[in-house]
């Protein structure tokens, strides 16, 4: 929401210490597209929160995600979220 760059453990973190509360997801479209040992995911849904100390909001996400298949399980390599 917040266009900040930032690693999974810090991410973690914001949720642990109360800086990113999220309260409700609401999924409107999901897509997926697998190509061999890869996958792209792309989501919208209207997430409920509040960060960096602002007020509770309703914002309209959209997360796209790269995935990689490995040893026969999905991971999640990258993810990146923006409004729509």
């Amino acid at each position: 929401m917040t266009g900040t760059k930032q690693p999974k453990k810090q991410y973690l973190h914001e949720i642990e210490n109360g800086t990113l509360n999220y309260y409700s997801v609401e999924d409107d479209e999901i897509s997926i597209t697998v190509n061999g040992s890869t996958a792209e995911m792309m989501g919208r849904s209207r997430v409920n929160a509040a960060v960096y100390g602002g007020g509770r909001h309703t914002w309209k996400l959209q997360i796209k995600s790269k995935l990689v298949k490995t040893d026969g399980r999905w991971q999640f390599i990258e993810s990146k979220a923006s409004t729509y």
